[in-house]
């Protein structure tokens, strides 16, 4: 399967996740940035509120390419604690690590969401949301990350992605929702026509449509609702 865009990508995996249309405890997040263009379509088609939920890896000094942990949404700090001892990072090295990607991470959410507060999990069924799946690290430290916020459930959605990783992945959460899982897998690119970057006022635009969207929507349904109970 190959998909013409983020856009197409989204439109798809929303027709996987039909079952979810509706639900008032529905929260759809993602991964930014490639995973807002994909997430819309989904909170779109299913009616349901939209937000990122960043994730920052935390590199080990001198090798930044190795992760030691990550900090995600809401300041939560996983630490892979095999890798720290293994290079013998001591608490004030990687306080320091995390400190500077919180703020990165602060300054992201910022430049994304503006003033608007980030949307509750706990207890809702989450729908967390990339354009594909490379070697999975960030899908994971985000699904660690979400677990500590108590949601009720939790789904992935991606539209493509290794097996091997779905394979992880799936363990991890209530469901996996992955349309392709080609091999040889390549690269997450590889399987979309445009995989043009996706800019930051493109998430801050797809957010505040999202957002009026679902305003207008959970208004109309007030009104409905009180148009019935008028007559009855």
């Amino acid at each position: 399967m190959i998909f013409k865009d983020r856009i197409d990508a989204g439109k798809q995996l929303a027709k996987a996740l039909v079952q979810y249309a509706n639900q008032a405890d529905l929260v759809v997040l993602a991964l930014p940035r490639g995973g807002v263009p994909v997430a819309y379509e989904i909170a779109e088609a299913l009616n349901a509120s939209l937000d990122v939920f960043v994730v920052r890896k935390l590199g080990v000094p001198t090798h930044e390419e190795l992760a030691m942990g990550a900090i995600a949404s809401r300041g939560t700090l996983i630490v892979n604690r095999n890798v720290v001892e293994a290079f013998g990072i001591d608490e004030s090295r990687l306080e320091q690590v995390a400190q500077r990607e919180l703020m990165e991470l602060t300054r992201r959410e910022k430049a994304y969401r503006g003033e608007r507060e980030p949307l509750a999990v706990k207890g809702k069924k989450v729908i967390l949301v990339d354009d594909g799946l490379a070697t999975g690290a960030s899908m994971r430290a985000a699904i660690a990350a979400l677990k500590t916020l108590s949601p009720a459930s939790l789904i992935v959605a991606v539209p493509t992605g290794p097996r091997d990783v779905c394979r992880k992945i799936e363990g991890e959460v209530d469901e996996l929702v992955c349309l392709t899982q080609p091999e040889p897998y390549e690269s997450v690119g590889t399987w979309y026509v445009d995989f043009s970057q996706t800019d930051d006022d493109e998430v801050r635009e797809l957010l505040s449509r999202a957002e009026m969207r679902f305003m207008r929507s959970r208004h109309a349904e007030t009104e409905k609702g009180t148009s019935y109970e008028h007559v009855f």
